[in-house]
């Protein structure tokens, strides 16, 4: 368990630290010269159930408040040391109000300096401090009463840290990655850079290798600390010291983090407070100093609609910041006035990778009070329930810190069904259902009102059926089910498979027209325009006509203007093949299959290039070879009979006719 102290200077905190562990975490020259703390002080003790307790002692001296904001980060309990010649005073009440506004809810009222004054004086001071603290977390905590003098009192409040340590559970390491939160950096001769800190969420071991944050250096842990002592490891809630390999003492420091992931943002979703006693509203726009971990960086407040927070008021607010911090869901933070004068309030992190596309402000608005619930187990099923657009689970991951096979096992027990691998996102499965049977119904009407069309363009059909899932992730769920559903994505249209474009009298009437010229044709094909003319129809038509017709497989398209029947393309395609199989080398040469066609080198070249696009034929140099077989995509065929030779070299039958030019 970690304890800080808080309360104003010379309040006797560091003596009170030092009568309980027996340390002076006084360190500095200037801290000694001038008698009061003026950076952290750290000292341990080791419980009789055999745990080490924490103990951070933070400055007083309201200038030095950084450096107390930077040591109460990440405390399971406070002392709140109030003197019983002064009682209460300012930062005793600032103090108060940071650890309530970071959520600490353990800890004790300890009036120090018994020994100075009358009785009667301790008793006031006493009843100051207990209505100083009823109004926030730590009301109704127990008040004892010391003197690091004389020693009086000090028993009772080690039998009431004892008392907290065995009731204090720790904050749960598995399933997290490691953030360690920096408060001191030194070079140590032989060993090189040091860090102390804290371990806010995860574990760290000798040998993991790391990064800094926000900076994103990669570095490896080459030792670990704890109270002094090596360790192979330590955990979530306990302080260490790392001796770290690959970055200088000067690269790393306060307000930096050592991570498993390198995440870092410069936009916040927050859930802010306004203290009461602040002077006037918190409004949009306000510049603050951001304490967060143990960093402090220049933000912005935004604020709705340009809205403002009135003193003890809470709302939801973006902090822009001015550099990248490392954050996750469920960080407290501290804002203070530009001056860094006044705690201004304070709250909790929701999103801290706030989408960069546009949300509708009710989705926006249900989607952070998922988010607001501040566990992952809790808010997954709540976010996948106010999610249309699904969950995409690697920034739900980030956010809340998780490892992957502890985020994939969230979505299986919230019955949500992931799409994708590299990105993946989660739907509920009802929405999968619901999904796919609009997609069936969608396009069975929209193919009995145009059967003529090839089939429905993609953005038209999640339009349609799913207007606030985004393309990626609607594209996903379509691939996935199209075996499923019965329906074949071509390009960028969707159609069932069962669909004929140009199943209908008109188009009938028009193939009957077109098919027997396009068989005369034979390997010299007809272009649209003629073909066009010859049939009496209007070339855009006709072009339109073919299209579909080439979506149906009735004809390949070879070239824009050009169609061949796919039994003539098959032919083709036979003599391709039986080309290769003649050559020694299997493969052979443009100008050979013009000359075995009969047809011109340009258009030869065009047939050649669509046997390879279809993967018939590859190119290889100046040559070809066959790569697939083609009856499979073009139906069985013969190949025509070179000059001389009666008989086929693919079947060995003689053709029924040796050319169809």
């Amino acid at each position: 368990m970690i304890v800080a102290t808080a309360g104003h200077v010379d309040h006797g905190k560091t003596a009170l630290v030092k009568a309980l562990t027996g340390v002076d975490t006084d360190r500095l020259p200037q801290e000694k010269a001038r008698g009061i703390s003026i950076d952290l002080g750290f000292a341990y003790v080791t419980t009789p159930a055999g745990r080490t307790l924490g103990f951070v002692d933070v400055p007083g001296h309201e200038r030095f408040v950084r450096n107390m904001l930077a040591g109460v980060c990440a405390i399971d309990a406070v002392l709140l040391v109030v003197a019983a010649d002064d009682g209460v005073m300012p930062q005793t009440r600032e103090h108060l109000a940071i650890v309530d506004l970071l959520g600490v809810t353990r800890g004790l009222v300890v009036i120090s300096k018994i020994d100075s004054v009358p009785p009667e004086r301790v008793a006031e001071v006493r009843a100051g401090a207990a209505a100083l603290v009823a109004s926030t977390g730590l009301a109704g905590a127990p008040v004892v009463e010391v003197s690091s003098l004389t020693g009086a009192g000090i028993d009772a409040l080690r039998a009431w840290l004892d008392a907290a340590d065995d009731a204090h559970v720790g904050t749960h390491a598995q399933h997290r990655g490691l953030r360690y939160a920096v408060d001191r950096s030194f070079s140590v001769a032989g060993s090189g850079t040091v860090v102390t800190g804290t371990v806010f969420q995860g574990a760290v071991a000798v040998g993991d290798r790391l990064f800094l944050a926000p900076a994103g250096r990669e570095v490896r842990v080459r030792g670990v600390q704890k109270a002094g002592v090596a360790a192979d490891r330590a955990q979530a809630g306990e302080r260490c010291a790392l001796n770290l390999a690959g970055v200088d003492r000067e690269h790393v420091g306060r307000g930096q983090w050592v991570v498993e992931h390198g995440a870092t943002t410069a936009r916040i979703d927050c859930r802010l407070r306004v203290l009461a006693d602040a002077a006037q509203p918190l409004r949009h726009g306000t510049s603050v100093h951001l304490h967060v971990g143990t960093a402090d960086v220049q933000a912005r407040v935004a604020i709705a609609r340009g809205g403002s927070i009135a003193p003890g008021d809470s709302g939801a607010v973006q902090l822009l910041c001015d550099a990248p911090v490392s954050v996750v869901t469920g960080d407290r933070f501290i804002v203070r006035d530009p001056s860094a004068m006044h705690t201004l309030g304070g709250g909790v992190v929701i999103d801290p990778f706030p989408p960069e596309r546009r949300v509708p402000r009710e989705v926006r608005a249900r989607q952070l009070d998922a988010m607001a619930r501040l566990t992952p187990e809790r808010a997954l099923p709540a976010l996948l329930a106010a999610s249309p657009a699904g969950v995409d689970l690697a920034h739900f991951g980030r956010a809340f810190n998780v490892d992957d096979a502890w985020r994939d096992e969230l979505v299986r027990d919230a019955g949500a069904i992931v799409f994708g691998r590299t990105k993946p996102w989660a739907l509920p499965a009802e929405s999968v259902d619901a999904l796919k049977n609009a997609v069936v119904v969608t396009l069975a009407r929209f193919h009995a009102e145009t059967p003529q069309a090839p089939g429905l363009e993609l953005r038209a059909l999640r339009r349609a059926v799913a207007p606030a899932l985004s393309e990626e992730t609607f594209d996903r769920v379509l691939r996935t089910a199209a075996a499923e559903l019965g329906i074949e994505i071509v390009g960028s249209i969707a159609r069932r498979t069962t669909h004929v474009a140009t199943a209908n009298r008109a188009d009938e009437r028009l193939w009957q027209q077109v098919k027997p010229r396009l068989l005369e044709a034979g390997f010299r094909g007809q272009l649209l325009r003629d073909l066009a003319e010859d049939v009496r129809v209007r070339e855009p038509v006709l072009s339109d006509f073919m299209h579909r017709k080439a979506a149906s497989g009735e004809v390949v398209r070879v070239t824009p203007t050009r169609f061949y029947p796919r039994e003539v393309l098959a032919q083709l395609a036979a003599l391709a093949t039986a080309m290769a199989e003649e050559a020694p080398d299997h493969t052979f040469i443009a100008a050979q299959f013009r000359d075995r066609t009969q047809v011109n080198r340009t258009l030869a070249i065009e047939i050649l290039e669509c046997l390879d696009r279809l993967g018939i034929t590859q190119r290889v140099g100046d040559a070809r070879k066959i790569r697939k077989d083609f009856v499979p995509l073009l139906g069985d065929a013969r190949a025509p009979s070179p000059p001389g030779d009666r008989a086929s070299p693919r079947t060995g039958r003689r053709p029924s006719n040796s050319s169809p030019a």
